[in-house]
């Protein structure tokens, strides 16, 4: 076979090459979204804290005051946060 007709058979299998390179990625793809959220049981979370308030009165300035709070996965699913959990501090709340 002369190497103009290896070239030619090399070009005719490169978009099958091509294409079945891009199935497996979709596939592939399409595997690991499917169990991204593996272990949790597919239930729902849901959360609970406890104090839901707080109430220190009147703090001056300069002055520390600690406390703490219980946070509890009371839902069937798996709890986990998207972002950094914050705490919001309310003006005369």
């Amino acid at each position: 076979m002369s190497r103009k007709h290896r070239r030619s058979d090399q070009k005719k299998n490169l978009p099958l090459l091509v294409i079945g390179l891009g199935a497996i990625l979709v596939i592939g793809a399409v595997f690991l979204f499917a169990n991204r959220g593996g272990g949790d049981g597919g239930g729902t979370p849901a959360i609970s804290v406890d104090p839901q308030k707080i109430d220190y009165g009147y703090v001056p300035f300069g002055n520390d005051k600690t406390f703490k709070i219980k946070v509890t996965n009371t839902g069937s699913g798996s709890l986990r946060f998207q972002k950094n959990p914050f705490v919001e501090v309310l003006e005369g709340c």
